[in-house]
């Protein structure tokens, strides 16, 4: 009898939106896989009605968290190199110095940086973090549990967590097929790739081209096309409300059309609430001429600053904030856990506004699912961050394979209520279709079978017809 026993492996609680609450695990179920999530998470997966083996929570040792640091500043010098291109400085972040622990660490990986900065040193540090994670505690609790279970296959929910590397390298040592997931659009030019793995399965073509770029030890019968179900929900139609129902649970007001303020998290975008009032202030100018117009305020899930707050309660009139349905059990980023609820929630304030407005957010792609436009704030606030700039942001290796008008671009505090005005009159259609274009360019389509061609590319492994 095939074995269809599948290890999904959740290092961290950001993979929950993409294979938990989309129809990734109903179409595995479906077609008669054994699913079991390997959860390395504080969440609880089976109150949820998920199969779960719980693994033991483990923090990342000193070393192995110097030289995942380390491998991450070689990568981008490798790339820099390469291309002759600077941007790639533009993903680091400072080393810090503010306590005895932090110098200490960030010396030692200065050090490490030194010693190994070329192509063949990366080898040597890739290999070093290997050996390291084999005489861990959790590569030995790892290597039994799965001699155990003997699954077909692990499947990694994304690539950047390094406490998925030590139960990935047991698999291997076992002879048990690997895969991880890319987990974002913008990942493969970051540097994020931690774990190595037999199978990567891959959002696009263009994403395929990135991976061979970057990490030219992987081969192209390694890698799957398959787009990502993060957009599936849009496609769930059965979930929207209708507008009263909608309007009526969140305190909007049915007369009103409303524009979505889609937030950014504070490191990408430090002037967000900058932008918002900017976009208020145009609101009020369309108002008085006839418009009846409010905004959606959605913040970034992970967001849980105050620095909305004044903003908001000076604008209750314009603005309505409606807070992610996200659960935070934990001070990281990576512990706080998206929900069904919030992916219908997602669903809903697309299907019932008008536009998205943000800064560099993938929201562009959640809204063309819809056939709706996005404009893209593109001018620096008045206050200088010589750390930040807007030019920085979309000078990143993402966006430079977007097409010049597959957004409104915003690029002055002036002309926002003009161009607001110009897409509200239905006159940026042929921007919505160079989003789409993009779209496709960045995430396989049909958008809604995603999970299908995910679950054929296991197959595909289990039966070794991918080698």
């Amino acid at each position: 009898m095939a074995n269809t026993k599948i290890f999904i492996l959740l290092p961290d609680g950001v993979g929950l939106r993409n294979f938990a609450f989309t129809d990734f695990y109903k179409k595995g179920k479906s077609e008669g896989m054994d699913l079991v999530f390997l959860n390395n998470t504080p969440f609880d997966l089976a109150k949820m009605g998920f199969d779960e083996i719980r693994l033991k929570q483990n923090r990342l040792s000193f070393f192995s968290e110097v030289l995942k640091s380390a491998r991450k500043e070689i990568e981008l010098n490798c790339n820099i190199r390469k291309s002759k291109d600077i941007v790639y400085d533009s993903y680091r972040f400072p080393f810090s110095y503010t306590t005895i622990k932090s110098s200490v660490k960030s010396s030692i990986i200065r050090f490490l940086i030194q010693l190994f900065d070329s192509e063949k040193g990366l080898k040597t540090v890739r290999n070093l973090i290997e050996k390291k994670e084999r005489k861990t505690n959790f590569y030995s609790e790892s290597y039994e549990l799965l001699k155990i279970q003997k699954p077909a296959l692990v499947f990694c929910t994304n690539q950047r967590i390094s406490l998925a590397i030590a139960p990935l390298l047991a698999a291997q040592d076992l002879e048990i097929p690997t895969a991880t997931f890319i987990f974002s659009w913008d990942n493969l030019p970051k540097g994020t790739m931690v774990v190595e793995t037999d199978y990567y399965f891959v959002w696009s073509s263009h994403m395929k081209k990135e991976l061979l770029y970057y990490y030219p030890y992987i081969t192209e019968n390694q890698i799957v096309i398959t787009g990502t179900p993060q957009f599936e929900n849009h496609f769930q139609l059965d979930n929207i409300v209708d507008r009263e129902t909608f309007f009526n649970q969140n305190g909007l007001d049915i007369h009103k059309e409303y524009i979505c303020y889609s937030g950014d998290d504070i490191t990408t975008s430090p002037y967000d609430p900058h932008y918002l009032s900017d976009l208020i202030k145009a609101v009020r100018i369309l108002n008085k001429k006839g418009w009846h117009l409010g905004i959606i305020f959605r913040r970034c899930p992970v967001d849980f600053s105050s620095r909305f707050n004044t903003i908001l309660e000076a604008n209750s009139d314009i603005v309505t904030a409606i807070i992610p349905k996200w659960d935070k059990v934990g001070e990281g980023w990576n512990t706080i856990l998206p929900t069904k609820e919030d992916s219908i929630l997602q669903l809903n304030i697309i299907t019932h506004t008008e536009l998205v407005v943000n800064l560099g957010s993938s929201m562009v792609f959640d809204y063309v699912a819809h056939k709706k436009p996005c404009a893209y704030m593109n001018y620096n606030p008045g206050r200088k961050d010589h750390n930040w700039s807007v030019e920085k942001i979309y000078n990143y290796v993402h966006f430079r394979n977007m097409p010049t008008d597959a957004v409104v671009w915003l690029n002055s505090p002036d002309e926002i209520a003009d161009k607001i005005e110009m897409i509200l009159r239905d006159e940026a259609q042929e921007v919505v279709g160079n989003a789409q274009e993009w779209f496709e360019k960045i995430n396989q389509h049909p958008a809604e079978e995603s999970s299908k061609r995910i679950w054929a590319g296991i197959a595909k492994i289990c039966k070794k017809e991918i080698c």
